[in-house]
């Protein structure tokens, strides 16, 4: 029977195909990996660039063309037939010397293209890897076919016009060299590509299936009809991993906590699923899957519940998030469940003070360092240091906020009420003791859990930190932590190794979801300046980098609100005509009123109308961002005075800033932007 190894682009194809010729082409791919009767036959392809492509009728109109070497075939695309044969006879296929992975080349294009760089070759002496010598482009797999052409290369805008025609694995390292990195620089990038571990031994040029088994982002094999229905059902994310994603979530163990950071759209909710079914498959103990909020908690367990079939193991995750791991820790250990005091409560309590701050100040005091570091007496409060706090304090100044804060513990405590950060720190007192294992399926011990991943890192608080630090025993694959802090939207700025967690850092920098220039956009709205938070000192968007382009975002100013308004409703009423579903555009405002606005206007479309805040985790093909105007983003209410303390609210306009960051970076292929009147300050100009 033959060996059928699926690339993601049949999938995508065989969904666009009508129900009849979808069903029947399903059927012919079982029957052809079945070996069964009826079976569709490879026919060879006359003019093929590469001889072993070939093709077989799938259905009335529509081939599928794919590789075979030896016993495997592996299957690229479904097309009608005229497209499909001209598809076979264009592309080659190869394996990179460096990495052992598959590579597959446009040599049509190719072909027509090295004329135009010839001349241009000829009109200078200037070569752009001039200082590069055969034998470091041969250890970075530039094949050798491609060195002649790679030769006559005169600048970056020509290697640029190569990119969409190269492969990834040639591209990465020859990028890097032209913008002057060393070997080193050029092998990093070319890491970027591996999926797996380095083969032993050396490579095998003409190994093809190693190398599609050594490409789990290029090939799934399918062994069975169930494995197969798996593969073309579910969605791509499921299935086919990017090679620098794989290889994180696949590594067989971590010998410490590990922190991934990267920009928006580099896949990291994707990199905490696939390490969480990961660690569940392998069955070494109970998983905490872990986020911020409620609402982003119970998207990623319906994503979870897609990754991962068999229930058994499926049950190994738990999905939630701090502030409910917290509370059933408490009510488990008190026999109830713990009450909770809101916003409103306790500001109003910190307007009870004579203090002569603020009921704000006093709040962020409170928080961002008497809970923050978990400070129980004056004495301790009088000798911490107050990092990210503008505002110079005199001991006595500290001990009128002290009593202050005092008054406000106690007055919650009559009231028999908390604040989540103060369940949390109650919580991970209590795991600090000896309860047992509150949640065990072996020995008991006090952490509830063998492993916990984290999702949206940059938003917990350091008494969350703390809380997850002591659910999780410490050993191997203890904790899997992914964030950015440039997507911050609430105002904690932590360094995991001040609440005793000792993390070895990877970055993603290649953003999947967005097109370069909402992406370039994007980075210039956020500011591209540095970022505090989860690793000691600062964090730069440099490198960060999208890799195909698309359409720029579209900004519209209006003269009044009710005309930004139907500017909307006609954007997005386009879109739905051009054929987008609704479910795949979003909308977004700062405000509540803004919020209800829209969705009057854009009532009988069916989109998802939200707030900036609730853009986080989610994505769309079309998003549109209303009412960033001056007045509006920031929102003033938001911003602490200059006057109480002109650090917090820089801190704050970082907030802000980052918060419209986050909504517009939503977008996977367009992105529309609107105010009236004057615009925000955060707008790129």
């Amino acid at each position: 029977m033959p060996r059928l190894a699926i690339s993601p682009d049949f999938p995508a194809e065989l969904g666009a195909l009508a129900q009849p010729a979808r069903r029947d082409a399903v059927v012919a791919v079982r029957r052809f990996m079945q070996n069964v009767a009826g079976a569709p036959h490879p026919e060879r392809v006359r003019g093929a660039r590469d001889p072993r492509v070939v093709t077989l009728r799938l259905a009335e109109g529509y081939r599928g063309v794919m590789v075979r070497h030896r016993d495997v075939h592996w299957l690229l695309t479904v097309l009608p037939e005229a497209e499909a044969w001209a598809y076979a006879r264009r592309h080659r296929f190869g394996v990179n010397t460096a990495l052992g992975v598959v590579e597959m080349w446009d040599a049509e294009a190719l072909e027509r293209i090295e004329p135009a760089v010839l001349r241009a070759a000829g009109a200078t002496e200037t070569r752009l890897f001039a200082d590069t010598c055969d034998t470091d482009m041969a250890e970075l797999g530039v094949e050798r076919g491609l060195l002649g052409l790679v030769r006559q290369i005169t600048d970056e805008l020509t290697l640029d016009a190569l990119e969409p025609l190269l492969p990834a694995t040639q591209y990465a390292p020859l990028a890097a060299l032209a913008r002057g990195e060393s070997m080193a620089g050029a092998w990093r990038e070319l890491e970027t590509c591996r999926a797996t571990a380095p083969p032993p031994g050396p490579i095998d040029p003409d190994d093809l299936t190693a190398a599609l088994l050594r490409s789990p982002d290029r090939a799934i094999f399918v062994g069975s009809p169930r494995e197969l229905n798996h593969v073309l059902d579910a969605p791509a994310w499921c299935v086919f991993l990017q090679p620098a994603l794989h290889r994180l979530a696949r590594w067989e163990f971590y010998e410490q906590p590990i922190l991934v950071t990267g920009g928006a759209g580099t896949g990291k909710t994707l990199l905490a699923l696939h390490r969480s079914a990961f660690l569940a498959r392998r069955g070494a103990g109970q998983i905490l899957l872990v986020t911020f909020s409620q609402r982003l908690s119970a998207e990623l367990a319906s994503r979870l519940d897609l990754l991962v079939e068999d229930e058994v193991t499926r049950k190994r995750v738990e999905v939630g998030n701090v502030d409910r791991l917290a509370h059933r820790i408490v009510a488990e250990a008190e026999g109830r469940a713990p009450a909770l005091a809101g916003a409103a409560e306790v500001d109003a309590l910190w307007r009870e003070t004579d203090s002569a701050h603020s009921p704000a100040f006093l709040l962020r005091e409170w928080e961002q360092v008497v809970l923050a570091q978990n400070l129980r007496t004056l004495q301790e409060y009088l000798e911490a240091p107050r990092t990210g706090r503008g505002v110079q304090l005199s001991a006595e100044e500290r001990t009128d906020v002290w009593k202050a804060v005092e008054h406000v513990t106690r007055r919650l405590r009559e009231r028999g009420k908390r604040t989540l950060l103060q369940l949390a720190g109650e919580a991970c007192q209590l795991l600090g003791r000896t309860t047992g294992d509150l949640l065990a399926d072996s020995a008991p011990r006090r952490e509830p859990y063998r492993h916990i991943v984290v999702d949206e890192a940059q938003d917990l608080h350091p008494a969350q930190w703390r809380l997850l630090r002591a659910a999780v025993p410490y050993g191997r694959d203890d904790l899997f932590i992914v964030g950015d802090p440039h997507q911050r939207i609430f105002d904690t700025r932590v360094t995991l190794g001040s609440v005793g967690i000792d993390a070895t850092r990877r970055r993603l920098q290649v953003s999947y979801r967005l097109p370069q220039e909402i992406l370039t956009w994007g980075v210039r709205l956020r500011g591209g300046g540095p970022a505090d938070g989860l690793v000691d000192g600062v964090q730069e968007l440099y490198g960060f980098r999208a890799t195909r382009n698309g359409a720029r975002p579209v900004v519209r100013a209006y003269d009044s609100p009710e005309e930004e308004l139907t500017g909307l409703a006609t954007q997005v009423g386009q879109w739905v005509q051009e054929g987008v579903p609704p479910q795949e555009i979003g909308v977004a405002a700062r405000t509540a009123g803004l919020v209800r606005d829209a969705r009057d206007a854009l009532r009988e479309l069916g989109v998802k109308v939200t707030t900036l805040h609730g853009m986080k985790g989610l994505e769309f093909r079309r998003v549109a961002v209303i009412g960033v105007a001056d007045g509006v983003v920031p929102a003033p209410d938001s911003l602490t005075p200059a006057e109480e303390d002109p650090t917090a609210r820089a801190h704050d306009l970082q907030r802000e800033r980052g918060l419209l960051y986050v909504a517009c970076t939503r977008a996977r292929e367009l992105l529309y932007v609107s105010h009236s009147g004057r615009a925000s300050p955060f707008l790129p100009t």
